[in-house]
Protein backbone atom coordinates (compact mmCIF):
# COMPACT_ATOMS: atom_id res chain seq x y z
CA UNK A 1 0.00 0.00 0.00
CA UNK A 2 1.84 3.15 -1.00
CA UNK A 3 1.67 6.47 1.00
CA UNK A 4 -0.94 7.85 -0.52
CA UNK A 5 -3.91 5.05 0.39
CA UNK A 6 -2.31 4.79 3.71
CA UNK A 7 -3.20 8.62 4.34
CA UNK A 8 -6.88 8.43 3.21
CA UNK A 9 -7.27 5.04 5.15
CA UNK A 10 -6.68 7.24 8.12
CA UNK A 11 -8.20 9.83 7.48
CA UNK A 12 -11.41 7.81 7.58
CA UNK A 13 -10.90 6.41 10.49
CA UNK A 14 -10.68 9.56 12.32
CA UNK A 15 -13.92 10.89 10.67
CA UNK A 16 -15.53 7.61 11.72
CA UNK A 17 -14.68 7.62 15.23
CA UNK A 18 -15.09 11.65 15.35
CA UNK A 19 -18.78 10.73 14.36
CA UNK A 20 -19.12 7.82 16.82
CA UNK A 21 -18.00 10.26 19.64
CA UNK A 22 -20.93 13.19 18.73
CA UNK A 23 -23.46 10.64 18.04
CA UNK A 24 -22.69 9.65 21.98
CA UNK A 25 -22.66 13.29 23.10
CA UNK A 26 -26.11 13.89 21.64
CA UNK A 27 -27.64 10.71 22.71
CA UNK A 28 -26.28 11.90 26.33
CA UNK A 29 -29.01 15.13 26.05
CA UNK A 30 -28.52 18.24 27.59
CA UNK A 31 -25.52 19.44 29.67
CA UNK A 32 -26.17 18.30 33.34
CA UNK A 33 -24.28 21.13 34.63
CA UNK A 34 -26.04 23.75 32.71
CA UNK A 35 -24.97 27.94 33.90
CA UNK A 36 -27.41 28.43 36.98
CA UNK A 37 -30.05 30.85 36.62
CA UNK A 38 -31.44 33.04 40.05
CA UNK A 39 -34.50 33.84 38.34
CA UNK A 40 -37.14 31.73 39.61
CA UNK A 41 -35.52 33.37 43.26
CA UNK A 42 -35.98 36.99 41.46
CA UNK A 43 -39.71 35.81 40.55
CA UNK A 44 -40.64 34.47 44.06
CA UNK A 45 -39.45 37.46 45.72
CA UNK A 46 -39.48 41.07 43.50
CA UNK A 47 -42.81 41.46 43.20
CA UNK A 48 -43.10 41.71 47.54
CA UNK A 49 -40.40 44.38 47.06
CA UNK A 50 -41.99 47.94 46.64
CA UNK A 51 -40.57 51.61 45.59
CA UNK A 52 -40.96 54.11 48.07
CA UNK A 53 -41.13 57.76 47.48
CA UNK A 54 -41.51 60.75 50.54
CA UNK A 55 -42.35 64.47 50.51
CA UNK A 56 -40.95 66.44 52.66
CA UNK A 57 -42.07 69.74 53.28
CA UNK A 58 -39.27 72.24 54.40
CA UNK A 59 -38.51 76.16 55.35
CA UNK A 60 -36.80 77.54 52.13
CA UNK A 61 -32.76 78.40 52.40
CA UNK A 62 -32.80 82.34 53.76
CA UNK A 63 -30.88 83.28 50.70
CA UNK A 64 -33.71 82.55 48.78
CA UNK A 65 -35.25 86.04 49.92
CA UNK A 66 -32.80 87.86 48.69
CA UNK A 67 -33.99 89.46 45.34
CA UNK A 68 -30.05 90.32 44.52
CA UNK A 69 -29.10 86.04 44.97
CA UNK A 70 -32.47 85.44 42.94
CA UNK A 71 -31.45 87.24 39.89
CA UNK A 72 -28.19 85.79 39.73
CA UNK A 73 -29.07 82.78 39.83
CA UNK A 74 -32.16 83.54 37.39
CA UNK A 75 -34.81 82.35 40.00
CA UNK A 76 -38.29 82.48 39.79
CA UNK A 77 -40.34 84.10 42.22
CA UNK A 78 -42.48 81.45 42.60
CA UNK A 79 -44.73 80.59 45.78
CA UNK A 80 -42.22 77.65 47.12
CA UNK A 81 -39.06 79.87 46.59
CA UNK A 82 -40.02 83.35 46.59
CA UNK A 83 -40.14 85.53 49.87
CA UNK A 84 -40.14 82.97 53.15
CA UNK A 85 -41.59 79.96 51.35
CA UNK A 86 -41.13 76.36 51.91
CA UNK A 87 -39.57 73.80 49.75
CA UNK A 88 -40.26 70.57 49.29
CA UNK A 89 -37.72 67.67 49.36
CA UNK A 90 -38.51 64.44 47.83
CA UNK A 91 -36.38 61.05 48.33
CA UNK A 92 -36.89 57.35 47.05
CA UNK A 93 -36.35 54.57 48.90
CA UNK A 94 -37.40 51.09 49.05
CA UNK A 95 -39.58 48.83 50.97
CA UNK A 96 -40.94 44.82 51.63
CA UNK A 97 -44.61 43.52 51.54
CA UNK A 98 -44.93 41.13 54.54
CA UNK A 99 -48.60 40.60 54.88
CA UNK A 100 -51.43 40.99 52.01
CA UNK A 101 -53.01 43.29 53.84
CA UNK A 102 -50.83 46.21 52.99
CA UNK A 103 -48.15 45.85 55.65
CA UNK A 104 -44.87 46.83 54.70
CA UNK A 105 -41.54 47.30 56.25
CA UNK A 106 -38.43 50.01 55.63
CA UNK A 107 -36.06 51.78 56.94
CA UNK A 108 -36.89 53.95 59.39
CA UNK A 109 -34.74 57.08 57.82
CA UNK A 110 -36.52 56.10 54.97
CA UNK A 111 -39.85 57.44 56.13
CA UNK A 112 -38.70 59.69 59.06
CA UNK A 113 -40.20 63.28 59.28
CA UNK A 114 -42.06 62.60 55.57
CA UNK A 115 -45.51 64.46 55.09
CA UNK A 116 -46.36 61.86 52.30
CA UNK A 117 -44.95 58.77 51.40
CA UNK A 118 -46.64 57.04 48.01
CA UNK A 119 -45.72 53.98 47.73
CA UNK A 120 -45.62 51.84 44.20
CA UNK A 121 -45.76 48.35 43.75
CA UNK A 122 -44.47 46.43 40.93
CA UNK A 123 -44.40 49.83 39.01
CA UNK A 124 -48.35 49.44 38.70
CA UNK A 125 -50.05 51.02 41.32
CA UNK A 126 -49.45 53.66 43.31
CA UNK A 127 -50.59 53.86 47.29
CA UNK A 128 -51.03 56.75 49.69
CA UNK A 129 -49.15 55.28 52.99
CA UNK A 130 -49.60 56.08 56.36
CA UNK A 131 -46.74 55.09 59.29
CA UNK A 132 -48.22 52.58 61.76
CA UNK A 133 -44.57 53.08 63.89
CA UNK A 134 -41.16 53.40 63.66
CA UNK A 135 -38.14 52.13 65.95
CA UNK A 136 -35.33 54.23 65.32
CA UNK A 137 -32.34 52.16 67.04
CA UNK A 138 -32.89 49.53 65.29
CA UNK A 139 -33.72 52.25 62.05
CA UNK A 140 -36.77 49.77 61.12
CA UNK A 141 -40.23 51.24 60.71
CA UNK A 142 -43.66 49.82 59.76
CA UNK A 143 -46.10 51.59 57.34
CA UNK A 144 -49.50 50.13 55.65
CA UNK A 145 -51.31 51.13 52.46
CA UNK A 146 -54.76 50.49 52.08
CA UNK A 147 -54.92 47.30 49.69
CA UNK A 148 -55.87 43.91 49.51
CA UNK A 149 -54.14 40.49 48.15
CA UNK A 150 -50.78 42.18 47.96
CA UNK A 151 -48.03 39.85 47.06
CA UNK A 152 -46.03 39.30 50.38
CA UNK A 153 -42.87 37.63 50.79
CA UNK A 154 -41.89 34.63 52.83
CA UNK A 155 -40.23 35.49 56.37
CA UNK A 156 -36.98 33.20 56.45
CA UNK A 157 -34.97 32.62 59.56
CA UNK A 158 -31.98 34.76 59.54
CA UNK A 159 -30.12 32.66 62.43
CA UNK A 160 -29.11 29.88 59.70
CA UNK A 161 -27.39 32.54 57.51
CA UNK A 162 -23.58 31.23 56.97
CA UNK A 163 -20.97 33.45 56.03
CA UNK A 164 -20.37 32.31 52.06
CA UNK A 165 -24.05 32.13 51.29
CA UNK A 166 -25.54 33.27 48.36
CA UNK A 167 -28.03 36.10 48.46
CA UNK A 168 -30.18 38.39 46.55
CA UNK A 169 -30.80 42.25 47.49
CA UNK A 170 -33.57 43.34 45.40
CA UNK A 171 -34.46 47.35 45.53
CA UNK A 172 -34.44 50.80 43.80
CA UNK A 173 -31.02 51.56 43.19
CA UNK A 174 -30.77 55.91 42.43
CA UNK A 175 -34.39 55.69 41.45
CA UNK A 176 -33.87 53.82 38.48
CA UNK A 177 -36.50 51.20 38.90
CA UNK A 178 -36.49 47.90 40.67
CA UNK A 179 -33.14 46.07 40.63
CA UNK A 180 -31.31 42.37 41.83
CA UNK A 181 -27.98 42.44 42.54
CA UNK A 182 -26.22 39.05 43.72
CA UNK A 183 -23.40 38.70 46.13
CA UNK A 184 -22.61 36.20 49.16
CA UNK A 185 -22.81 36.97 53.55
CA UNK A 186 -19.62 38.32 53.98
CA UNK A 187 -19.46 38.40 57.56
CA UNK A 188 -22.58 38.32 60.55
CA UNK A 189 -22.94 40.20 63.55
CA UNK A 190 -21.29 43.46 62.53
CA UNK A 191 -21.60 47.05 63.84
CA UNK A 192 -20.85 49.77 62.55
CA UNK A 193 -22.21 52.35 64.79
CA UNK A 194 -25.23 53.77 62.56
CA UNK A 195 -27.70 52.55 64.86
CA UNK A 196 -28.20 51.84 68.70
CA UNK A 197 -28.81 48.27 68.45
CA UNK A 198 -27.28 47.07 65.38
CA UNK A 199 -26.50 43.09 64.18
CA UNK A 200 -25.98 43.54 60.96
CA UNK A 201 -25.55 40.95 58.08
CA UNK A 202 -22.41 42.00 55.77
CA UNK A 203 -23.12 41.40 52.06
CA UNK A 204 -21.61 41.87 48.63
CA UNK A 205 -23.86 42.30 46.83
CA UNK A 206 -24.31 45.72 45.30
CA UNK A 207 -26.67 48.00 47.51
CA UNK A 208 -26.61 51.67 46.14
CA UNK A 209 -28.75 54.68 47.93
CA UNK A 210 -32.47 54.02 47.24
CA UNK A 211 -31.69 49.93 48.00
CA UNK A 212 -32.66 51.21 51.65
CA UNK A 213 -35.43 49.51 53.13
CA UNK A 214 -35.35 47.21 50.04
CA UNK A 215 -34.88 42.50 50.85
CA UNK A 216 -32.11 40.65 51.16
CA UNK A 217 -33.38 37.27 50.25
CA UNK A 218 -31.71 33.98 50.44
CA UNK A 219 -31.73 31.07 47.68
CA UNK A 220 -35.10 29.69 48.05
CA UNK A 221 -36.55 33.70 47.72
CA UNK A 222 -37.30 34.12 51.72
CA UNK A 223 -36.63 37.40 53.28
CA UNK A 224 -33.65 37.57 55.68
CA UNK A 225 -32.59 40.74 55.78
CA UNK A 226 -33.73 44.45 55.21
CA UNK A 227 -30.64 46.63 53.21
CA UNK A 228 -29.73 49.05 55.54
CA UNK A 229 -26.43 50.95 54.67
CA UNK A 230 -23.62 51.03 53.00
CA UNK A 231 -19.63 51.52 53.49
CA UNK A 232 -18.20 54.14 50.60
CA UNK A 233 -15.77 56.62 49.92
CA UNK A 234 -17.47 57.74 46.62
CA UNK A 235 -21.69 56.98 47.75
CA UNK A 236 -21.73 54.23 45.44
CA UNK A 237 -21.76 50.23 46.30
CA UNK A 238 -17.95 49.47 46.89
CA UNK A 239 -18.81 46.14 48.01
CA UNK A 240 -19.56 46.49 51.40
CA UNK A 241 -23.34 46.55 52.08
CA UNK A 242 -25.17 45.73 55.40
CA UNK A 243 -28.63 44.12 56.05
CA UNK A 244 -30.85 44.30 59.38
CA UNK A 245 -31.41 40.66 59.94
CA UNK A 246 -35.08 39.14 59.80
CA UNK A 247 -34.45 38.05 63.90
CA UNK A 248 -34.27 41.52 64.72
CA UNK A 249 -36.85 43.23 62.19
CA UNK A 250 -40.03 41.01 62.95
CA UNK A 251 -39.29 41.56 67.18
CA UNK A 252 -39.22 44.73 66.13
CA UNK A 253 -42.75 44.40 63.95
CA UNK A 254 -44.74 42.93 65.88
CA UNK A 255 -44.83 45.31 68.85
CA UNK A 256 -45.38 48.22 66.12
CA UNK A 257 -48.06 46.96 64.63
CA UNK A 258 -49.98 46.40 68.30
CA UNK A 259 -48.69 49.12 69.97
CA UNK A 260 -46.72 51.56 67.85
CA UNK A 261 -43.62 51.32 69.56
CA UNK A 262 -40.91 48.69 71.01
CA UNK A 263 -40.77 48.00 74.83
CA UNK A 264 -36.98 46.65 75.73
CA UNK A 265 -35.22 44.87 78.13
CA UNK A 266 -32.49 45.94 79.94
CA UNK A 267 -29.72 44.56 82.43
CA UNK A 268 -28.10 47.75 83.84
CA UNK A 269 -24.18 47.27 83.67
CA UNK A 270 -21.22 49.13 81.69
CA UNK A 271 -20.05 46.62 79.78
CA UNK A 272 -16.61 46.32 78.50
CA UNK A 273 -14.23 44.28 75.62
CA UNK A 274 -12.36 41.41 76.60
CA UNK A 275 -8.89 41.45 75.24
CA UNK A 276 -6.29 39.03 74.99
CA UNK A 277 -4.35 41.08 78.79
CA UNK A 278 -7.72 40.81 80.22
CA UNK A 279 -8.94 37.38 79.00
CA UNK A 280 -5.09 36.33 80.66
CA UNK A 281 -5.65 37.87 83.31
CA UNK A 282 -9.03 36.07 83.60
CA UNK A 283 -6.93 32.45 82.86
CA UNK A 284 -8.95 32.49 79.78
CA UNK A 285 -7.55 30.74 76.49
CA UNK A 286 -8.89 32.97 74.51
CA UNK A 287 -10.47 36.23 75.27
CA UNK A 288 -14.87 35.65 74.92
CA UNK A 289 -17.43 37.04 76.73
CA UNK A 290 -17.94 40.50 78.22
CA UNK A 291 -16.58 42.16 81.52
CA UNK A 292 -18.31 44.62 83.12
CA UNK A 293 -17.09 47.33 84.11
CA UNK A 294 -19.82 48.43 86.45
CA UNK A 295 -22.84 47.57 87.26
CA UNK A 296 -25.80 50.37 87.86
CA UNK A 297 -27.76 51.06 90.72
CA UNK A 298 -31.21 49.97 91.04
CA UNK A 299 -31.05 47.57 88.21
CA UNK A 300 -32.03 44.16 87.05
CA UNK A 301 -28.20 43.11 87.28
CA UNK A 302 -27.66 45.18 90.83
CA UNK A 303 -30.75 42.91 92.33
CA UNK A 304 -29.77 39.66 90.86
CA UNK A 305 -26.49 40.12 92.64
CA UNK A 306 -24.15 40.58 89.14
CA UNK A 307 -20.63 42.40 90.33
CA UNK A 308 -18.28 44.76 88.93
CA UNK A 309 -15.55 42.16 87.46
CA UNK A 310 -17.96 39.53 86.52
CA UNK A 311 -17.58 38.08 82.75
CA UNK A 312 -20.68 37.44 81.26
CA UNK A 313 -20.01 34.74 79.24
CA UNK A 314 -23.18 33.29 77.46
CA UNK A 315 -27.06 34.38 77.88
CA UNK A 316 -30.04 31.86 77.87
CA UNK A 317 -27.38 29.38 75.88
CA UNK A 318 -26.03 32.03 73.44
CA UNK A 319 -22.67 32.72 73.49
CA UNK A 320 -21.46 36.56 73.96
CA UNK A 321 -18.73 38.19 71.80
CA UNK A 322 -19.02 41.40 72.50
CA UNK A 323 -20.76 44.67 74.28
CA UNK A 324 -22.64 45.12 71.29
CA UNK A 325 -24.15 41.39 71.04
CA UNK A 326 -24.93 41.44 74.84
CA UNK A 327 -27.19 44.35 74.11
CA UNK A 328 -28.46 43.11 71.31
CA UNK A 329 -29.59 39.49 72.85
CA UNK A 330 -30.84 41.68 76.01
CA UNK A 331 -32.62 43.96 73.89
CA UNK A 332 -34.59 41.24 71.98
CA UNK A 333 -35.89 39.48 75.19
CA UNK A 334 -39.77 40.09 76.58
CA UNK A 335 -39.69 42.53 79.45
CA UNK A 336 -39.94 40.27 82.53
CA UNK A 337 -37.65 37.44 81.05
CA UNK A 338 -35.42 35.23 83.42
CA UNK A 339 -32.28 35.60 81.68
CA UNK A 340 -29.84 32.74 82.15
CA UNK A 341 -26.20 34.05 81.96
CA UNK A 342 -22.92 32.72 82.68
CA UNK A 343 -20.80 34.18 84.28
CA UNK A 344 -16.77 34.19 85.24
CA UNK A 345 -15.93 35.09 88.63
CA UNK A 346 -12.71 34.63 90.70
CA UNK A 347 -12.27 31.81 88.45
CA UNK A 348 -15.40 30.06 88.67
CA UNK A 349 -18.09 29.52 86.76
CA UNK A 350 -21.70 29.74 87.33
CA UNK A 351 -24.72 30.59 86.37
CA UNK A 352 -26.98 34.02 87.58
CA UNK A 353 -30.49 34.70 86.60
CA UNK A 354 -32.03 38.02 85.83
CA UNK A 355 -35.48 39.45 85.97
CA UNK A 356 -35.33 41.92 83.20
CA UNK A 357 -36.74 44.70 83.27
CA UNK A 358 -38.16 47.18 80.81
CA UNK A 359 -35.41 49.96 79.71
CA UNK A 360 -35.98 53.70 81.71
CA UNK A 361 -37.73 56.04 79.11
CA UNK A 362 -34.75 58.35 79.86
CA UNK A 363 -32.49 55.50 78.37
CA UNK A 364 -34.77 54.81 75.74
CA UNK A 365 -35.16 58.23 74.51
CA UNK A 366 -30.74 57.88 74.16
CA UNK A 367 -30.94 55.18 72.26
CA UNK A 368 -32.80 56.55 69.08
CA UNK A 369 -29.96 57.98 67.85
CA UNK A 370 -27.07 56.18 66.11
CA UNK A 371 -23.85 55.24 67.99
CA UNK A 372 -23.74 52.89 71.46
CA UNK A 373 -24.07 52.66 74.97
CA UNK A 374 -25.72 55.59 76.32
CA UNK A 375 -25.10 57.84 73.23
CA UNK A 376 -27.49 60.52 72.48
CA UNK A 377 -28.54 61.55 69.00
CA UNK A 378 -27.50 65.27 68.67
CA UNK A 379 -28.93 67.89 66.10
CA UNK A 380 -25.59 67.64 64.31
CA UNK A 381 -26.21 65.10 61.53
CA UNK A 382 -25.23 61.26 61.71
CA UNK A 383 -23.16 62.34 64.78
CA UNK A 384 -24.11 60.78 68.75
CA UNK A 385 -22.43 62.79 71.70
CA UNK A 386 -23.08 62.37 75.27
CA UNK A 387 -21.59 64.26 77.95
CA UNK A 388 -18.24 64.30 79.55
CA UNK A 389 -18.92 62.56 82.94
CA UNK A 390 -16.47 61.29 85.20
CA UNK A 391 -17.28 57.84 84.26
CA UNK A 392 -16.37 58.68 80.51
CA UNK A 393 -12.99 60.45 81.14
CA UNK A 394 -12.30 57.09 83.40
CA UNK A 395 -13.15 55.50 80.36
CA UNK A 396 -11.55 57.46 77.34
CA UNK A 397 -8.73 59.14 79.21
CA UNK A 398 -9.57 62.59 78.04
CA UNK A 399 -7.55 64.65 80.51
CA UNK A 400 -9.19 66.72 83.63
CA UNK A 401 -9.04 70.26 81.70
CA UNK A 402 -10.82 69.45 78.59
CA UNK A 403 -14.14 69.80 78.98
CA UNK A 404 -16.75 69.42 76.28
CA UNK A 405 -19.44 67.39 74.77
CA UNK A 406 -17.66 63.88 73.80
CA UNK A 407 -18.14 62.22 70.37
CA UNK A 408 -19.55 58.46 70.83
CA UNK A 409 -20.21 57.72 66.96
CA UNK A 410 -19.64 59.69 63.63
CA UNK A 411 -21.85 58.13 60.67
CA UNK A 412 -19.38 57.44 57.80
CA UNK A 413 -21.32 59.20 54.72
CA UNK A 414 -22.05 62.49 57.10
CA UNK A 415 -20.86 65.83 56.45
CA UNK A 416 -19.30 65.64 59.11
CA UNK A 417 -17.29 62.77 58.59
CA UNK A 418 -15.97 63.81 55.57
CA UNK A 419 -14.92 67.03 57.43
CA UNK A 420 -12.65 64.91 59.83
CA UNK A 421 -15.17 64.48 62.92
CA UNK A 422 -14.02 61.43 64.48
CA UNK A 423 -15.18 59.05 67.81
CA UNK A 424 -13.23 59.86 70.66
CA UNK A 425 -13.26 63.60 69.67
CA UNK A 426 -14.55 66.12 72.67
CA UNK A 427 -16.42 69.63 71.23
CA UNK A 428 -15.64 72.40 73.02
CA UNK A 429 -17.11 75.04 71.39
CA UNK A 430 -20.29 75.37 69.03
CA UNK A 431 -20.21 78.69 66.75
CA UNK A 432 -17.53 79.99 68.97
CA UNK A 433 -19.83 79.19 72.34
CA UNK A 434 -18.49 77.17 74.81
CA UNK A 435 -20.49 73.99 75.65
CA UNK A 436 -20.55 71.08 78.19
CA UNK A 437 -24.05 70.10 78.49
CA UNK A 438 -25.85 68.21 76.36
CA UNK A 439 -28.67 71.10 76.00
CA UNK A 440 -25.77 73.90 75.64
CA UNK A 441 -24.53 71.83 72.70
CA UNK A 442 -28.16 71.87 71.02
CA UNK A 443 -29.02 75.34 71.66
CA UNK A 444 -25.70 76.48 70.16
CA UNK A 445 -26.35 74.06 66.63
CA UNK A 446 -30.17 75.85 66.26
CA UNK A 447 -27.88 79.14 66.11
CA UNK A 448 -27.62 80.65 62.00
CA UNK A 449 -29.12 77.48 60.63
CA UNK A 450 -27.83 79.17 57.06
CA UNK A 451 -24.29 78.70 57.61
CA UNK A 452 -22.37 75.53 58.33
CA UNK A 453 -21.54 73.93 61.86
CA UNK A 454 -18.63 75.86 63.34
CA UNK A 455 -16.35 73.43 65.90
CA UNK A 456 -13.28 73.66 67.97
CA UNK A 457 -12.59 69.67 68.33
CA UNK A 458 -10.12 68.34 71.30
CA UNK A 459 -8.76 65.43 69.62
CA UNK A 460 -7.08 63.22 72.41
CA UNK A 461 -4.58 60.97 70.20
CA UNK A 462 -3.08 64.21 68.99
CA UNK A 463 -3.53 66.05 72.44
CA UNK A 464 -4.31 69.26 70.69
CA UNK A 465 -7.11 71.08 69.59
CA UNK A 466 -8.68 72.16 65.93
CA UNK A 467 -11.62 73.38 63.94
CA UNK A 468 -13.89 71.77 61.49
CA UNK A 469 -16.17 73.35 60.11
CA UNK A 470 -19.60 71.02 58.94
CA UNK A 471 -21.91 72.01 56.34
CA UNK A 472 -25.68 71.49 57.34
Amino acid sequence: MNSRRKTLLCALVLAALALTTTSQVLAQGPLENPLRSYADVADRSMPAVVNISTDKVVESNPYFDDPIFRRFFNMPDDENHGRGGKQVQHSLGSGVVISPDGYIITNNHVVENADRIIVNVHGEQEYEATVIGTDPPTDVALIKVDAKDLPAIIIGDSNLLRVGDQVLAIGNPFGVGQTVTKGIVSALNRNINLMAYSDLIQTDAAINPGNSGGALVNMEGELVGMNAAILSRSGGSQGIGFAIPTSMIMRVVDPLKSDGKVARAYLGVLPQEVNQAVAQYYGLEKPEGVLIAQVNEDTPAKKAGLEDGDIILSVDGRDIRNPSMLRNVISLSDVGHEAKLEILREGKRKTVDVKLDALPEQELAQAGGHGSDDAQSSDLEGVSVRELTERVRSMTQVPDDIDGIYVMAVDPTSNSAREGLQPGDVIQEVNRQTVTTIKEFQAALGEKTDRPVFMRVYRPQAQRSIFIAVPR
